[in-house]
């Protein structure tokens, strides 16, 4: 057969060179080959069943895409320079295998509802790996917090040294946040589990198709309810490069603390080799450079969210080409989560934490708020007794001492109401103890959340 363009019958000329290049879409779709030969022998068993083909050619057709998916698999499958896209490839392949006959697999189908069950099936069978992967994080935070359950850290707020906390709490902080993304991942799935084939160019398809039956052969949770919008929208593509920002986001936020807390200046964790880099020109130098390309790498994770937006907000009708945008920044999207993920969980699992080092950086003023609870026990309504605090926080300030150094005279300096017993308010792991409430920072808290945490990572 002679390979021509899909549309070739309308045109004199041949299409020129560079626009042929700029409109060409299979060095990114051909990773839709697996989706796009399921789909075309679900849709040759939908148009046989239709009486579009006859047993013996329906049962030609299946064997020639089943050869097809063979090759692909073996990585035989030979692109040539006129495969304009994943699914003239295939035809054209096809044709090669049965000759002219593949030329009715085409019959009520276009390539708009063809893509879009290409895409969607291939974000179905690619979001459980990012499921996956996210969970292997979630279980190296988790790992950590019982390792650590009870370590003392100063906990920040605005990176001001606020309260002590434990380090457990502090794993398991970025532990929900995870969860939730997990959560619109398999929310999402719902929405992508819609089947566009039938849907036609835009307005139907004009042969008797059984488009419940075809669905359920491709694993769809149903067809799709109208056909304009099931060829046009790219929501689900959308949504899917929103969860990835997201992820994009959280994984930044506990970047950015493993970059801090690494550094000389805070010195409360050190990097596994493995998980590290040096400088080519000072030695002494051991850089976070993993958690630096976490950050880095979500700012390209909202890029490509944004620039997918900005080409859906400008489309004017049902498909236009515009839309051929949309798989590159969903595949780069998985690409880049998939890559940075195994990599967070590997340097978590190897990080070496400085107990004494975060200890010491616990001081006294962290103890004012326990200060200001000291004095609510006494009777003091809770916004005198903070004033009262903050008064205590001035007189160390300007006598140059830490608030345990204070003296009792010192103390009733400021109020009447303090005893001896001021000074038990000072001791950082009493005031963690206090938090045992659910969700808090308690040793025993932490274990009821590990606890918690490990039996949800079973069920996933």
């Amino acid at each position: 057969m002679t390979n021509q363009p899909l549309w070739h019958g309308r045109f004199a000329n041949k299409t020129n060179e560079q626009a042929f290049a700029l409109n060409a879409s299979i060095s990114f779709d051909i990773r839709m080959a697996d989706q796009d030969v399921r789909g075309s022998i679900a849709w040759a068993e939908a148009i046989y069943k239709a009486g579009i083909l006859d047993s013996a050619e329906h049962a030609q057709i299946q064997a020639g895409l089943l050869q097809i998916k063979e090759e692909f698999l073996s990585q035989t499958f030979t692109v040539k320079p006129d495969d304009e896209d994943i699914h003239s490839a295939v035809e054209r392949r096809l044709g090669e295998i049965i000759g002219v006959l593949s030329g009715k697999l085409h019959t009520g189908r276009s390539r708009n509802d063809q893509v879009a069950t290409d895409f969607r099936l291939w974000m179905l069978g690619h979001i459980p790996a990012l499921n996956d992967a996210l969970a292997d994080l979630q279980s190296a935070l988790v790992e950590r917090a019982e390792k650590d359950y009870d370590t003392l850290i100063p906990g920040y707020t605005h990176l001001q040294r606020a309260q002590p906390i434990t380090l457990g709490q502090w794993f398991l902080s970025h532990y929900p946040p995870l969860k939730r993304d997990q959560a619109r991942l398999q929310e999402l799935s719902r929405r992508v589990s819609i089947l566009p084939l039938g849907s036609g160019a835009l307005a139907g398809c004009p042969y008797p198709i059984d488009r419940v039956a075809l669905s359920e052969s491709l694993g769809f949770d149903a067809p799709s309810f109208n056909s304009l919008d099931a060829v046009s929208n790219r929501d689900f593509a959308a949504e899917f490069l929103f969860v990835a920002a997201l992820i994009g986001i959280h994984l930044s936020k506990l970047a950015e603390q493993i970059v801090l807390f690494t550094s000389a200046e805070f010195g409360f964790f050190e990097l596994d080799d493995a998980y590290s880099t040096g400088s080519s020109l000072m030695p002494q130098k051991k850089n976070a450079d993993p958690f630096e390309l976490t950050r880095g790498k979500a700012g390209t994770l909202l890029g490509y969210l944004t620039g997918l937006m900005a080409t859906l907000k400008g489309l004017p009708s049902t498909y236009d080409k515009d839309l051929q945008e949309d798989k590159i920044p969903v595949f780069a999207a998985f690409d880049t989560l998939i890559a940075m993920l195994p990599v967070l969980a590997g340097a978590l699992r190897t990080l070496t934490v400085k107990p004494a080092r975060m200890e010491a950086a616990i001081d006294a003023s962290m103890m004012a708020t326990d200060l200001a609870d000291y004095l609510v026990e006494r009777g003091v309504p809770f916004r005198e007794a903070h004033a009262i605090s903050g008064e205590v926080v001035r007189a160390g300030i300007d006598k140059k001492k830490p608030l345990d150094e204070l003296s009792l005279a010192e103390f009733k300096e400021i109020n009447e109401v303090f005893d001896e017993k001021v000074y038990e308010v000072f001791d950082a792991r009493a005031s963690i103890a206090k938090r045992a409430a659910i969700g808090g920072t308690a040793p025993d808290a932490v274990k009821a959340q590990i606890e918690r945490a490990k039996k949800e990572l079973k069920t996933m």
